[in-house]
């Protein structure tokens, strides 16, 4: 049996911004774009809800997919940010993993820049600009 996981993020209307940015640092196609308004989810929601994402999803290669949803604040959900979770990436090489580091953290909050580590990687920690922590690690340097 094989499975996979799937990084599962929720974001308060920026779902499809932060996604296509995504897709331009990991590439990929998106496989999912649906809003509310696709879906009879959607009725009765005021026109900035109803085009939320209700889902999303970026193939970045076969078994690595990203997916996420905009909440629906009329619904009582929130956006709690916590340190509780991250996304760690492993990059192939040095370049791959500044140019993660680079895109993913321009405006956000960097916690550890890119860095050469005590285990002999290259690693970072920090926040993006949608609220999303990311950890990036490189063996191969």
């Amino acid at each position: 049996m094989s499975f996979y996981f799937v990084p599962y993020l929720n974001f308060n209307g920026s779902a499809l911004e932060a996604f296509t940015k995504y897709q331009s640092i990991f590439g990929g196609i998106f496989t999912t774009v649906q809003r509310f308004s696709d879906t009879p989810m959607g009725e009765g929601l005021d026109a900035s809800e109803s085009q939320r994402m209700m889902h999303i999803a970026l193939e970045i290669e076969p078994g690595y997919t990203l997916m996420a949803s905009d909440i629906l604040p009329s619904s009582g959900q929130t956006i709690i940010q916590g340190n509780n979770h991250y996304i760690s990436l492993n990059a192939e090489d040095e370049a791959q993993a500044t140019h993660w580091y680079e895109g993913l953290s321009e405006g956000g909050v960097v916690e550890m820049p890119l860095q050469r580590v005590p285990w002999g990687a290259l690693f970072a920690i920090f926040t993006d600009a949608y609220g999303i922590k990311w950890m990036i690690n490189c063996d191969n340097v």
